[in-house]
């Protein structure tokens, strides 16, 4: 299997845009998904967002995790699951209107990091949309528009943890699927692989990258036609 494609989004600046703009196309048209470095975000930033997430599930979730695990016997299953995930997670809702503010046992300082996030993967996840727009020779702004509806995107992040589970022959963190958004961009722990795509028929592993996006063009965006 070919290498999994990077993009170096700093290598748009210069003599190298034409050949990072076809390696997005190639990994758009041949893979669906890539993995971006130099993408804007301050890696300290991501830090404080990996750190915070942590010590929030640590703190919050963690205990309600083992207490769901315990009573439906999960510990101890024999036979595959296939109608649950090992995950712990909650949804926070940005566009068009945020529940951040509502949302339970959040700590100041984790709600404004995360309504910062937001913000900041709104603005990539918009110049992301436009070098798609240019490699498909369409407007700037066409797939803003497209998304845009009749009141505004629908955009919001899902923040999930993967204890260690003791039968992962029996159980998945999360089961094969496809993503129903227009384009995902996902934050993902550096050090423990987990994530895979099917290519071709094989399941392959997204290596993880300290500090990377990976970025998965959802089903919306597969099907938008011109």
């Amino acid at each position: 299997m070919e290498n999994f494609p990077v993009i170096n989004l700093e290598s748009l600046n210069g003599e190298g845009r034409k050949a990072t703009m076809e390696k997005i196309k190639d990994a758009c048209e041949n893979w669906g998904f890539f993995e971006l470095v130099s993408h804007g975000i301050p890696t300290e930033f991501l830090d404080t967002v990996e750190r915070l997430t942590k010590e929030h599930y640590r703190q919050c979730l963690e205990q309600k995790f083992k207490e769901l695990v315990a009573s439906k016997g999960l510990e101890a299953v024999q036979t595959e699951v296939n109608d649950m995930d090992w995950e712990s997670t909650f949804y926070l809702r940005h566009l068009p209107q945020s529940n951040i503010s509502q949302v339970p046992d959040l700590k100041d300082e984790y709600r404004n990091v995360m309504k910062e996030f937001a913000l900041k993967l709104e603005k990539l996840a918009e110049q992301l949309l436009d070098l798609l727009c240019e490699n498909l020779g369409l407007e700037q702004g066409y797939l803003k528009k497209a998304f845009y509806g009749t009141n505004g995107p629908t955009f919001g992040t899902k923040v999930s943890n993967y204890p260690p589970c003791p039968n992962n022959d029996k159980i998945k963190g999360l089961r094969a699927h496809t993503d129903a958004g227009g384009l995902i961009l996902l934050f993902q722990d550096d050090k423990v692989s987990g994530l895979q795509l099917l290519k071709d028929g094989e399941w392959v592993d997204v290596p993880p990258m300290r500090h990377s996006l990976v970025i998965n063009l959802g089903d919306q965006l597969e099907v938008i036609k011109t």
